[in-house]
């Protein structure tokens, strides 16, 4: 038999792969509709799926709701429009937005492929899968989200980082990490210096953890903390990147990794951290990663500098 390569590359080619799977599943679904004379093409059935399960949408819409660009949407949906199986209005108040419904020609085609074509393909699909379709599913879904996360050009192209734990010869980075980002955008207030010249007396020797990341040609470019507060509280604090690391994603891999810390820690439920609104990306990441704005964690900590404008607590 003749080997089989792009198996034998494994991992590394594994949109290949995926595509050469994908490309046989299509040739025998369309030839299925084919044999039962359904007027559609495999990929064309996703965006009658969503104008009957979503009802009347835009363009943009339809996109969203397939995880797809616009205009690989608006491209399809047209060749839909001239096949007669999609109506376009544009009702309702904004008359620029061109509203899309199933035409009646497309309410009986969607009938036709319920009742007569997409149980059969259901049981067939599950017959291929022995059974571990879920599980499938499910994986697919966890690549997609960590895509969401990261990029795979951002995973190929940004050099590798690695998570260290506090030891004392990286004190002097922790303070001049955070130093320096809060005297650009703040000033160094009396509580900030006393935190960053005793990091272990006042975070690590007290429940807490402090956690840097590293690149393999910069060194040390970020650190954050997490530190036991009163009552059972954990305040995530002290996030900072270098400046010549900005772009790499830094704070999304420090505050994922001290996340991860934090459930391993058994505190997660209990972890709040304090910013200002002049922080904006960063609170865009904070929220993207399970913090929610928390006024009663305002009330409790908020004093605590001068700046704080913003509470945020993890939801999870």
């Amino acid at each position: 038999m003749t080997p089989d390569t792009l198996a034998d590359l494994g991992v590394t080619f594994l949109g290949s792969r995926m595509k050469r799977l994908a490309d046989r599943l299509q040739t025998d679904a369309a030839a299925t509709l084919q044999a039962l004379d359904l007027p559609i093409q495999p990929a064309q059935q996703q965006f009658l799926a969503v104008l009957r399960q979503q009802g009347p949408q835009t363009v943009g819409g339809v996109a969203q709701h397939l995880r797809i660009s616009q205009p690989t949407a608006t491209r399809a949906i047209q060749a839909l429009i001239e096949q007669g199986l999609i109506d376009v209005s544009r009702e309702g108040r904004d008359q620029r937005q061109k509203l899309l419904s199933l035409s009646a020609d497309g309410v009986a085609l969607m009938d036709r492929l319920e009742r007569d074509l997409w149980p059969k393909v259901e049981a067939a699909a599950m017959s291929l899968c022995g059974g571990r379709h879920a599980a499938l599913l499910e994986e697919i879904t966890m690549i997609e989200t960590e895509l969401d996360r990261r990029s795979l050009v951002d995973r190929v192209l940004t050099p590798a980082m690695r998570v260290r734990d506090f030891s004392d010869d990286l004190a002097g980075a922790f303070y001049d990490i955070n130093a320096a980002w809060i005297s650009q955008m703040f000033a160094l207030e009396e509580n900030d210096i006393t935190l960053l010249e005793n990091p272990r007396d006042l975070i690590v020797d007290k429940g807490g953890a402090v956690l840097f990341a590293e690149t393999p040609d910069l060194g040390v470019v970020g650190t954050c903390a997490i530190m036991q507060m009163k009552d059972g509280w954990f305040e995530l604090t002290k996030m900072g990147v270098l400046e010549a690391a900005r772009g790499r994603k830094v704070g999304e891999f420090l505050l994922a990794a001290a996340l991860e810390r934090a459930k391993a820690m058994g505190v997660a439920e209990r972890l709040y951290l304090l910013t200002n609104t002049k922080c904006g990306p960063a609170i865009h990441l904070y929220e993207k990663l399970g913090f929610q704005h928390d006024a009663e964690i305002m009330a409790l900590f908020g004093s605590r500098y001068e700046r704080c404008d913003v509470a945020m607590r993890f939801r999870g």
